[in-house]
């Protein structure tokens, strides 16, 4: 740290992770580098299977490869650091790098819940619209989908940037968590965070508000559709279209939801952090798991690759 005036000024934080289990660090450890292999392989080895075949180019699968990127980035944001400080006695990062991890994580959090609103909306011109599904789900459009996704994930994020960088950390600098979030950093600020507690609590409804409306609305749409079909069968194939992103979205919102309320005003507890690893860590895993074990066309993709490989 770092002495101005009468100021002392934190140049690094302590981040306590799991250290107060001590008789479980090792299996803990294991654990958590199974989950972060499996979710960096799964979600690759779906990027590269939708990629090579030609039967999975369409907008749906090119969400997708945006959702297994982002979930590789998200986890590998918290999830190496986090590893490390198993074998670390204390875990140290600086201000600058705390700074930077929350705003990697709260830029790829945002744009992913902007990206299953624009994939709910696919689904509702896929199933409500199926005849011009190809003119409204054109590939111009879906780049710019894709792109409005980022860019709104980066917009909401610099705007948390700019609030965290006016305040004062003067000590302690003690994180009871396993990565950077912005209640532990509002918690140990020295300054008023009157503000960007408000700001965040107005990012939280625009983001939530807006893409829990999307996907409402496109799943009212689509329940409406649904109901339309006469045949139990034709009802449950329509239905299984939708049941995988229906799964992701009730997954990340409800895990997200419940940690962000749940947090106690006194810092994070272990409830709480064991809460944070289902949606930092375990989610990223999970996706490409719900949209391939009952997916039809990933199915066959893999079929195809088999032959192919067969062949050579």
């Amino acid at each position: 740290m770092t002495i101005e005036g009468n100021i002392t000024e934190i140049t690094h934080f302590i981040l306590l992770g799991f250290s107060d289990f001590p008789r479980t660090l090792a299996v803990l450890f294991v654990i958590f580098l199974v989950i972060y292999l499996i979710t960096v392989t799964w979600n690759l080895c779906l990027i590269v299977l939708i990629r090579m075949d030609s039967h999975l180019h369409t907008p749906m699968y090119f969400f997708l490869i945006n959702l297994s990127f982002i979930d590789i980035c998200y986890v590998t944001t918290t999830a190496p650091k986090m590893l490390i400080s198993f074998f670390q006695k204390q875990q140290t990062i600086t201000f600058l790098s705390c700074i930077a991890q929350y705003f990697i994580f709260s830029t790829l959090g945002l744009s992913e819940s902007c990206l299953l609103a624009a994939m709910a909306y696919d689904r509702y011109a896929a199933i409500c619209k199926p005849l011009l599904y190809s003119s409204i789900m054109s590939p111009s459009l879906c780049v710019r989908m894709v792109l409005g996704t980022y860019m709104a994930g980066l917009s909401g994020s610099l705007s948390q940037l700019c609030g965290l960088l006016q305040l004062h950390f003067c000590g302690p600098n003690v994180i009871n968590h396993f990565f950077c979030d912005m209640p532990q950093l509002l918690i140990l600020s020295c300054t008023d965070t009157f503000f960007i507690q408000v700001m965040i609590d107005i990012l939280s409804m625009f983001f939530g508000t807006t893409n829990v409306l999307v996907i409402l609305t496109s799943y009212a749409y689509i329940v409406n559709s649904i109901m339309k079909i006469t045949s139990a069968k034709g009802r449950s194939k329509t239905f299984n279209t939708c049941a995988s992103h229906l799964t992701a979205v009730s997954l990340l919102y409800t895990s997200a939801f419940f940690v962000y309320l749940s947090s106690s005003s006194s810092g994070s507890s272990s409830f709480d952090r064991f809460a944070s690893v289902l949606y930092t860590v375990v989610i990223p895993m999970m996706n490409p798991l719900i949209y391939s074990l009952r997916n039809r066309d990933i199915k066959d993709a893999l079929k195809r690759l088999q032959k192919r490989r067969g062949h050579c």
